[in-house]
């Protein structure tokens, strides 16, 4: 009789419209190649919770931004966990699976992150700048963003909103404390983001153009670049999972986090070449194979 292979059930939402991405080629591609070594299956993120059951894990990938499914999202987590379902990335982490609040902790604990504040009475602490970011504290994929004068951001706070909110598709609604971040605007040289399968380092990218994000070539990292971007994976502490660090190169030359996704990171496999894309796979399959036998 043939050996039962392990069953993995894949989520992923292939119909969102992400900017400047293709989600679901990515994920196309990506379970073409585990079907080599798995039964695999997917599902929409609001399908997890009701079919986990049938599987030996689930692999959370490319399931767009969890506002948009809150809900159902909450209810896959409850039950993974009441179950001790094996989940990819593990439910532990906490940066952005967890909000933005890991901004805020990073910022006041001095490490190198984008100087960010929570409240109207620590804006004394962000340096000077002529701009500032203002974000929703549990915002994701630049939704809600806003772009604020220095000379408007303590009105804008108080108001909790600007006067451009309806442009830029912000719906107003966020206050000034509790649900928001606030971030000086920096005038980076580029970003570039590094990528982990567990803990291990696969790649880099950068935008050479900071206005063209996604517009993506391989980045040669420093020691130096993967010392900065390793102790934030180790902050983080997950033992089975991809995670991508995006930093900026600030004007000083020093890199500072932007992000860390712990979530569900897109990959921008389409900026490798075969043997890149090949050595990610592999490791993505050694990762999976190592959390079955967990």
């Amino acid at each position: 009789m043939p050996s039962v292979r392990p069953r993995l059930l894949y989520v992923t939402d292939l119909a969102y419209p992400a900017r400047g991405r293709r989600y679901c080629d990515e994920d196309i591609f990506l379970t073409s190649r585990l079907r080599d070594e798995f039964d695999l299956a997917l599902c929409h993120p609001g399908e997890a919770a009701a079919l986990l059951d049938a599987f030996d894990a689930v692999v959370v990938r490319n399931s767009g931004p969890v506002l948009g499914h809150r809900a159902a999202y909450d209810a896959f987590r409850e039950r993974a966990t009441e179950r001790g379902t094996r989940v990819y990335n593990q439910l532990t982490g906490r940066a952005d699976m967890a909000g933005k609040q890991y901004l805020l902790d990073l910022s006041a604990a001095g490490e190198p992150v984008i100087p960010t504040v929570g409240s109207l009475a620590d804006l004394h602490l962000l340096p000077a700048a002529d701009e500032y970011v203002v974000k929703p504290r549990l915002g994701a994929d630049s939704a809600g963003l806003r772009i604020v004068p220095a000379d408007r951001l303590r009105q804008a706070l108080d108001a909790g909103a600007d006067e451009d909110a309806g442009a830029d598709g912000a719906d107003g609604a966020d206050g000034a404390d509790g649900d928001i971040l606030v971030q000086p605007r920096v005038d980076f040289a580029y970003e570039v983001s590094f990528y982990f399968v567990d803990d291990d380092f696969q790649y880099a990218l950068f935008a050479p153009d900071p206005g063209r994000r996604w517009e993506l070539v391989p980045y040669d990292a420093t020691a130096r670049d993967l010392d900065f971007a390793r102790r934030f994976i180790e902050w983080n502490g997950i033992d089975h999972g991809i995670q991508r660090v995006d930093a900026c190169r600030a004007p000083g030359g020093e890199l500072l986090l932007v992000e860390l996704e712990d979530l569900n990171p897109y990959l921008s496999l389409d900026a490798l070449d075969d043997s890149g894309r090949d050595s990610f796979v592999a490791a993505l399959r050694a990762a999976l194979r190592r959390l079955l036998a967990a």
